[in-house]
């Protein structure tokens, strides 16, 4: 199990690494859509370091496994602010921003499984 852990650890951090760096520096189209649809350059860059904080969380989970499920644990509550974001704008329901609304819950799913792993290979 613990080289489960490792292989979701690993993932899960590229992956929050590449979306946090962007919105950490207000540098891209992402970050620039969040401010668009409303959120302030402050909440978006907020979120960047949650998520840039997270990945660095995680790795070193790899080796302090109460980290990383601590690290799997703030990503979920990220990501169910994601998925609250997306719903409460209706995009789950418009086929052109659909796709982009999934992948939040696709990586909750990822994130939790992450974390009852790490937990497992205690």
């Amino acid at each position: 199990m613990y080289i489960a852990a490792v292989i979701l650890s690993v993932l899960l951090a590229l992956v929050f690494l590449a979306a946090g760096a962007p919105k950490m520096q207000l540098k891209g189209a992402v970050p620039d859509g969040l401010i668009e649809k409303g959120l302030s350059s402050g909440l978006v860059r907020f979120v960047g370091v949650a998520e840039a904080a997270a990945a660095v969380g995680l790795i070193v989970g790899i080796w302090w496994q109460p980290l990383g499920i601590a690290a799997a644990a703030g990503m979920v509550v990220v990501l169910i602010g994601a998925i609250n974001f997306h719903a409460k704008r209706g995009e789950y329901g418009d086929s052109a921003t659909r796709n982009a609304a999934i992948t939040p819950i696709v990586l909750l799913l990822v994130a939790a499984a992450t974390a009852v792993t790490l937990a497992v290979s205690l």
